[in-house]
C-alpha cells in the first residue's frame, strides 16, 4: 500500500458515492452502498497496510501515529476536494480504519427530503436544538443544511467546534468560524467557554459526549445563544432522559427547568430505504417545545411528550417518527415492511389502516 493507491481506491469511493470505506486486516477494503456492505476484489490487507494508512490520515493534520492509540478520529482530504471523517481503532493488536464520505457539496433541507418546519425551528432568537438518531442516520448531513441556511439567510457569527470537522463551510451572509478538537482546540468543554468570548450569535457543537460538554452547551443556550450539538438518541423523550441521566439525580429537577427553559426543539432521525431500494430516505420525527411540552419537561411526565407530538401535528407542524412513516407508505415511497423496521410502535398497521 502506498499513499496513490489509497487515494486511488478513496477517489473511486468518492466517485460511486458510498458512503464508507472500511480497511481491516486479513480483508480486502469493503465499501458501504445503498446500505449494504460490499466486499471489494482488492487485495487482503496486512498489519504494515493499515499502519500506513493511519498513519498518512494523521500526517495530514500533524499527527503522528503510535502504538499507544487504542481509537481517534480525524479528517482527511483528498487533492480534488473530496473529504471523509475517519475513525482509526485497534483490533486484535493492529490498526483499522473506517472512513465515511462527507458529500462535496451542503444539500438543502429540499434536496435532502428534510420537513420544511426546520426552516422555521432555526428562526429561533437563541436556546438549544438537537439533532438525534443512531450512527450514520444523517445526523451531521442535516445539521449542515440547518448551518448553511442560517448562514445564506441570517448576518449571524457562528462558530463550530467539531471532532472532526465535517463539513467546510463558507462565509456568505454570516461570518463561520471552524475549530477542530484535537488541532485548535483541546476539547469541547474548553472551545465552548473560549466560544463565549469570540462574539458568538450561533454556536454548533458536533456532538454533546460527556457531562461537563452538555452543561456547557446549555450555559450557553440560558446566556442567550443559539446552540445546535447532536446526540445518538432515537427521539425527543429518549434525547431528553439522556441528558438528565448524565446528572447526579439530585439535580436532575433543576436540570429538567432549565431544559424546559432553553429547549427549542428536537430533530430525530432514521434512515430507510425507497420502495425500489435505490435511495435512503430519512424518517424525522420533529418536537417542538410548545408551553404544554415545556410543563411535561418539567413536572417528569415525558411518558405524555409523544401524544403531544402527534396532536400538535396541525398547528406546530410537529410529527412523530409513526406520523412520517405512514405518510411515507402512503405516498407509495417505502414498503409497509421497511416501516416496521423503523418503528417502534406495536400498532403501526392499524395506524396505516385508519390514516
Amino acid at each position: 500500500m502506498d499513499a496513490a493507491i489509497l487515494n486511488q481506491i478513496l477517489g473511486i469511493a468518492f466517485e460511486k458515492r458510498v458512503s464508507d470505506v472500511h480497511f481491516e486486516v486479513d480483508n480486502p477494503p469493503f465499501f458501504r452502498g445503498r446500505g449494504q456492505l460490499i466486499r471489494s476484489k482488492l487485495a487482503h490487507l496486512k498489519p504494515a497496510d493499515t499502519e500506513f494508512i493511519a498513519a498518512t490520515i494523521l500526517e495530514q493534520s500533524g499527527r503522528t501515529l503510535s502504538e499507544e492509540i487504542r481509537e481517534t478520529d480525524a479528517s482527511y482530504a483528498l487533492e480534488d476536494g473530496g473529504r471523509f471523517r475517519v475513525s482509526i481503532f485497534k483490533q486484535r493488536g493492529s490498526f483499522g480504519i473506517v472512513m465515511r464520505v462527507i458529500p462535496p457539496q451542503i444539500g438543502t433541507l429540499k434536496e435532502l427530503n428534510l420537513p420544511a418546519v426546520l426552516q422555521e425551528i432555526i428562526k429561533a432568537p437563541n436556546g438549544l436544538i438537537l439533532v438525534t438518531g443512531p450512527t450514520g442516520n444523517g445526523k451531521s448531513t442535516t445539521l449542515a443544511s440547518m448551518i448553511n441556511l442560517l448562514n445564506q439567510k441570517q448576518d449571524y457569527n457562528i462558530i463550530t467546534v467539531e471532532d472532526p470537522i465535517e463539513f467546510i463551510f463558507t462565509s456568505e451572509k454570516s461570518c463561520i468560524i471552524q475549530r477542530e478538537v484535537g488541532i485548535d482546540t483541546q476539547g469541547f468543554s474548553h472551545a465552548l467557554k473560549a466560544a463565549l468570548r469570540m462574539d458568538p450569535d450561533v454556536i454548533m457543537v458536533g456532538e454533546m459526549r460527556d457531562l461537563e460538554t452538555i452543561d456547557s452547551c446549555i450555559k450557553a443556550a440560558e446566556t442567550g445563544h443559539l446552540v445546535f450539538s447532536t446526540l445518538h438518541t432515537q427521539g425527543a423523550v429518549s434525547t431528553i432522559n439522556r441528558l438528565l441521566g448524565n446528572f447526579p439525580p439530585d439535580s436532575q429537577e433543576i436540570l429538567r427547568h432549565r431544559l424546559a427553559d432553553i429547549l427549542v426543539a428536537t430533530v430525530s432521525l432514521r434512515l430507510v430505504k425507497d420502495k425500489v431500494g435505490e435511495t435512503l430516505i430519512p424518517v424525522v420525527e420533529v418536537m417542538r417545545t410548545t408551553t404544554t411540552i415545556q410543563a411535561c419537561i418539567r413536572e417528569g411526565r415525558l411518558d405524555e411528550i409523544g401524544k403531544h407530538i402527534e396532536n400538535g401535528r396541525s398547528e406546530y407542524n410537529m410529527q412523530t417518527m409513526d406520523q412520517h412513516l405512514v405518510d411515507l407508505c402512503k405516498n407509495g415511497l417505502i414498503t409497509v415492511d421497511a416501516a416496521k423496521q423503523v418503528s417502534r410502535s406495536m400498532d403501526l398497521e392499524r395506524k396505516l389502516m385508519f390514516t
